[in-house]
């Protein structure tokens, strides 16, 4: 373990990172945490939570996770596969029958799968699910479900996560498993078969088997009553640039998620603060466990953040994922493979992942060290501002 602090004076230039972030208008409000050599080495805020009312963003902020859910999914997923309950390389439809016979888009024409869906092109987005769009048919009727999840919520039946793993079973593949990459719903239909697997409904298991172990107490898929005035507004950037509140659904989760969902989406649908954040990405950096509790086995973590994509669809990830070059995928999460083609500063190994609204987690084993980043503008992803940040924070290591 490191003995020595990073470079204080370095590390707090992240405050200026945020604080021009804000005067920029490229967020509201924003704030990052710093774990590295077994402490933490520093945490910063700026800006607005609510710009409206005036509420500031803090370390009490609850923000939409989006798909740094995805994680959190993978890690479930692990905990059922060094069980035994389940394997990388089954079938799909051994869990879920409704994808017993997949169809893949060929041409304008649609053919049977020649391989099956197995739960390893699941967590590695080699599935052919997408989250939509207009290029072929699987895309078109995948954009009609997502439209079908958000029209629901406020339906006297919304769609559940089984309904949801029928529908998208239904819809052709954008192309043979295994053989591309695409980002999509894939975490989506994992949540479904985690349920199938252990009797549970999905939020139920990652309580009782994830958040609650770790103590990741305000983390969820809904916000209680008596919270709510602590989520954060969601902003979208305005043709003027200015920011503004984007108050519509997005992939089946809800603009404000007060209520327990019926689809509770593997791949977007969690809510929390930073720290309940870092206490997970804590625990994959310390081998599986927290404070005694153990939630994955060290050799399973050490898995999880080394299995990726086949050397063969790398070109695919590289086309269509451009802006992390020098990354692999696998189990939900980028892996850097290769530093000098990131664009940042880095290291060999460090994994992680970012969110639709610009959160962003980052764990890099051989310097001990993670960061969580936060904020909530639509359309965001991997943002400069965490690019910046990774950059200072590697900057100021021992």
């Amino acid at each position: 373990m490191y003995e020595k602090n990073m470079n204080k004076a370095q590390l707090n230039k992240i405050q200026s990172v945020l604080d021009t972030a804000v005067d920029t208008d490229a967020v509201a409000g924003a704030s990052c945490l710093v774990w590295q050599g077994g402490r933490e080495q520093g945490y910063y805020e700026a800006g607005f939570a609510d710009k409206a009312n005036g509420r500031r963003f803090s370390r009490n902020t609850i923000c939409r996770f989006y798909s740094m859910t995805k994680p959190i999914t993978a890690a479930a997923v692990w905990t059922l596969i060094e069980s035994g309950k389940i394997d990388l390389l089954d079938d799909v439809f051994h869990y879920l029958p409704a994808f017993a016979m997949p169809m893949v888009c060929s041409g304008d024409a649609m053919v049977p799968s020649r391989t099956p869906i197995t739960i390893r092109d699941l967590l590695n987005m080699t599935s052919g699910y997408t989250y939509g769009g207009s290029a072929n048919e699987s895309q078109a009727q995948t954009a009609s479900l997502v439209a079908d999840l958000n029209n629901s919520l406020q339906s006297d039946s919304p769609i559940s996560t089984q309904q949801f793993a029928e529908r998208i079973a239904a819809i052709p593949l954008s192309f043979e498993p295994g053989t591309d990459f695409e980002y999509g719903l894939s975490a989506d239909i994992l949540g479904a078969v985690v349920e199938t697997v252990s009797g549970m409904k999905y939020g139920d298991y990652l309580r009782k088997y994830i958040f609650e172990p770790l103590g990741m107490k305000d983390t969820g898929f809904y916000v209680p009553a008596a919270k709510i005035d602590r989520l954060a507004e969601e902003y979208q950037h305005t043709l003027s640039g200015s920011l503004e509140v984007f108050a519509k659904p997005n992939l089946g989760i809800p603009y404000r998620a007060e209520v327990p969902p019926a689809f509770e989406s593997g791949g977007a649908g969690l809510v929390g603060t930073i720290d309940d954040y870092m206490r997970f990405c804590r625990m994959l950096l310390s081998g599986g466990s927290l404070d005694g509790h153990t939630i994955l086995q060290a050799q399973t973590v050490k898995a999880l953040r080394s299995y990726h994509i086949a050397e063969r669809v790398q070109p695919c990830f590289d086309k269509k994922l451009p802006h992390l070059c020098g990354y692999s995928y696998g189990n939900l999460m980028r892996i850097l493979v290769d530093p000098t083609l990131s664009g940042t500063i880095g290291s060999a190994g460090e994994f992680g992942w970012d969110g639709w609204l610009g959160t962003f987690m980052l764990i890099d084993p051989a310097n001990e060290l993670s960061f969580v980043y936060f904020q909530q503008v639509k359309d965001s992803g991997y943002t400069p501002v965490a690019r910046r940040i990774k950059n200072v924070t590697y900057a100021a290591l021992p």
